[in-house]
């Protein structure tokens, strides 16, 4: 009997490199901080941040900020739970985008039908179940019998929050508030930017009927980790309210990404809740930010001929009243090493790019049948 035939063994089938770390993308480091507003008798704002900005840990931001009126009496707990929610919501949306094992992601089309349609819809009906359980638990029976929708009006509070992974990011906004993001090009735009700016103190709520409809989101796939955006920040609007226009508000965050990326988190950490404490007397709101940065590093650019026009660093920016008659303190917040005069604070060059972006026209794609399409 002739000995078996030895087969050849196949070729080893070559793999691309693994990310370097735990997962592909960059790790960000993450700032947070609230300040009451003056003669506030509580801080209805609420914020919270978790995550690395990896597959296994998405980065999670969000701001909220309650009505605090006598009609939205129970605003501080309405803003708390919004941010709550929000966070678990956004973790859902991060294990969808980014499937643990050998699951294959859905399309990226599917991805931003989700984005647009169910997260706020889901987030939103989450809310007001949150808030009216807690109307039945707490509530007295020598309080007047009040309306579903009374109830909810309690609790109004608006939301600013934002997913990042390795694969998209996404942001969602609804109310006043601000979505700040400077890109890897140093440009600063807002592009959660309401085409119409509200009138006085209105704005759109989550206690709104079919809230979820007046939603704004920002989707944006990331096409390398260094293209990511630099800092991203969520605000409430006592920060941007200190300011007499909307390039102050830019000039200074511009300015926090000239200060992050020269001195690192740790000087800007401890100097923000100064800065913000300015800008809540400016504004007399409560005033609350979360930012998150990585310095990203992109691939050495091939040389060009000619001059290339460098970013100037902003100047310092003071925040000052834009309808308040009383006159402003000298000192206001601004990332530098210290509070500069507010004289400087309307002349300085503004950073460079686009001032202010206003959203695009949101597209309603229909929802691919299989959330695993090849389209991407």
């Amino acid at each position: 009997m002739a000995p078996p035939v030895p087969q050849p063994v196949p070729a080893p089938v070559p793999q691309p490199p693994a990310p370097a770390g735990p997962s592909a993308g960059p790790l960000w480091v993450t700032l947070r901080e609230s300040v009451q507003g003056v003669n506030k008798t509580r801080n209805q704002d609420y914020c919270e941040v978790s995550g690395l900005g990896t597959a296994e840990e998405p980065l999670i931001m969000a701001v909220a900020d309650g009505h605090g009126s006598a009609v939205h009496a129970r605003s501080h707990l309405g803003s708390r739970f919004a941010v709550d929610l929000f966070v678990e919501e956004a973790r859902r949306f991060g294990a969808l985008a980014q499937p643990r094992g050998d699951e294959r992601p859905p399309s990226l089309a599917w991805l931003m039908h989700y984005a647009e349609h169910a997260f706020p819809r889901q987030l939103v009906s989450a809310w007001r179940e949150k808030v009216l359980g807690n109307w039945e638990r707490t509530s007295s029976h020598r309080e007047p019998r009040l309306s579903e929708e009374h109830k909810v009006l309690l609790y109004g509070s608006t939301l600013v929050g934002a997913v990042l992974t390795p694969r998209v990011f996404a942001a969602w906004q609804l109310g006043d508030g601000e979505l700040t993001v400077v890109d890897d090009a140093g440009r600063v735009t807002v592009p959660l930017a309401p085409a119409e700016a509200d009138l006085g103190d209105e704005t759109e709520s989550l206690c709104t009927p079919e809230a979820w409809l007046r939603v704004r989101v920002h989707w944006a796939p990331v096409t390398a980790p260094w293209r990511a955006p630099r800092p991203v920040a969520v605000s409430t609007d006592g920060l941007s309210k200190s300011f007499a226009s909307d390039r102050g508000f830019l000039q200074f965050m511009a300015g926090l990404d000239d200060r992050l990326s020269a001195d690192g988190a740790d000087p800007v950490r401890a100097v923000l809740p100064g800065w913000l404490s300015k800008a809540s007397q400016h504004s007399g709101d409560d005033t609350t930010l979360v930012a998150a940065w990585h310095p990203g590093t992109p691939p050495a650019p091939a040389p060009t001929p000619g001059p290339t026009a460098a970013r100037t660093p902003a100047p310092a920016q003071s925040p000052a009243p834009a309808t308040d008659a009383s006159p402003a303190p000298d000192l206001a917040p601004a990332p530098g090493p210290g509070p500069a005069p507010a004289a400087e604070a309307l002349d300085g060059a503004p950073p460079a790019g686009p001032m202010w972006t206003a959203p695009e026209e949101a597209t309603e794609p229909a929802p691919p049948t299989d959330p695993y399409g090849r389209e991407e």
